[in-house]
């Protein structure tokens, strides 16, 4: 998800919902344990609620760190068919 709001800047929930294929509830559900340790700001307008990386926040920098470092290919790796985690 983080990945996903790192490449589109400023995105709406239910678009978020179709680039990670997920339901609804589940990715609300991880909006707002985001939204509680700051990292992601909301706002909404109208019925649309818009969602965007805090980019500001340290903790928001080191879990973006993290993710591009472990999506990152496995060089010489002993198995082939592990090219970087997370992907499908």
């Amino acid at each position: 998800m983080l990945l996903a709001l790192s490449k589109n800047k400023m995105t709406h929930v239910t678009n978020l919902v179709r680039i990670i294929n997920s339901t609804y509830n589940q990715v609300n559900r991880n909006l707002q344990i985001l939204e509680k340790e700051d990292i992601i700001k909301t706002k909404r307008y109208g019925h649309i609620k818009t969602i965007q990386l805090n980019e500001e926040n340290p903790k928001t920098q080191a879990l973006l760190k993290a993710l591009h470092t472990l999506n990152k290919p496995v060089p010489n790796s002993p198995n082939p068919s592990i090219k970087n985690i997370g992907a499908t």
